[in-house]
């Protein structure tokens, strides 16, 4: 999915990929029921393997956000037009306290960096989940990929999303303690 993506992205169905990754149509509705089952599949590997870089990465606080940020700048790139093609209908702060399991991984994947980020900031932990959706905002794959194509480097690109994010919890923090 990932290739075709990449490559054709106006081609992509389910009978495409059946037959890119040798399945019988049958066979890939089998293990998806549509597309949508496809793409959520797909998102849920690529936070999961997020996930596992940000528990596994040696980095704390603001040095461990930059190298989670960098890391899914990567994969945004790598898998950018998978990633767009996944929009939910629902906000962030909704699919979070409702349990979304995938909004559940992300939670995973970006919550040391995040609280690690709180902490150096000295911003109470109890705007976490409001630290998690400002950076669901300004990490948003769309925007990442839209800031590279028309002309910054990605590693512009991610620091200059890094200095907003953290000028963003801040006046989050600032605003709610008035």
């Amino acid at each position: 999915m990932g290739e075709i993506l990449r490559a054709e992205p106006e081609s992509l169905s389910l009978p495409t990929v059946a037959e890119r990754a040798g399945l019988s149509v049958a066979t890939a509705y089998r293990y998806f029921s549509s597309l949508d089952d496809l793409l959520t599949s797909y998102m849920r590997q690529v936070v999961i393997e997020l996930r596992d870089y940000s528990h596994d990465c040696p980095q704390t606080g603001t040095a461990l956000f930059d190298a989670v940020a960098t890391h899914w700048a990567r994969q945004v790139r790598l898998h950018g037009p998978a990633i767009v093609q996944l929009r939910s209908r629902q906000g962030f702060l909704r699919r979070l306290l409702d349990n979304d399991e995938l909004t559940g991984i992300v939670r995973d994947a970006w919550e040391r960096p995040i609280r690690g980020v709180l902490r150096q900031l000295r911003i109470s932990d109890e705007h976490f989940n409001h630290a998690l959706f400002l950076y669901n905002l300004l990490f948003d794959p769309r925007e990442l990929l839209d800031l590279v194509d028309t002309g910054l480097q990605e590693s512009e690109a991610v620091s200059r999303l890094i200095a907003a994010y953290f000028g963003a919890l801040e006046g989050w923090a600032r605003a709610g303690s008035r």
